[in-house]
């Protein structure tokens, strides 16, 4: 396999519904997003209740990486308070990382994983 193949682009069959409607699962079928070789994923998700910690604790201890919005209980201090420090308790026991992504976005990384906070500005390079 040559390097042209490599980087050159999946050939995707366009969707059978309408130009209004886009469904993305039949561009994401069989492709890597579903690889099962895969050691970690990511997953976006929203807690709307402190009660919703322990699934998003538990998808973290497997060794997976979450981006949580916490927008839904932002406005409750007490509860926002409790939840920011079980995650950090996690981080802490599992040796990951946990950092804010703007001003209601947490990502909480798994063991072996740390996050950058400087943020890349454009026509710098790494």
């Amino acid at each position: 396999m040559g390097l042209k193949s490599l980087f050159a682009p999946k050939q995707v069959q366009k969707p059978s519904v309408g130009a209004d409607y886009i469904d993305l699962e039949e561009y994401t079928q069989g492709s890597e997003v579903f690889d099962a070789t895969a050691s970690m994923t990511v997953r976006v998700a929203e807690i709307l209740k402190y009660d919703d910690l322990r699934d998003f604790a538990n998808y973290v201890y497997q060794g997976n990486m979450l981006l949580l919005d916490f927008s839904a209980i932002a406005n409750d201090e007490i509860i926002l308070r409790r939840v920011t420090g079980d995650l950090k308790k996690l981080v802490a026991d599992i040796n990951g990382d946990i950092a804010g992504l703007g001003k209601t976005m947490l990502i909480i990384a798994p063991t072996g994983v740390k996050i950058d906070r400087h943020k890349q500005r454009g026509a710098k390079t790494f």
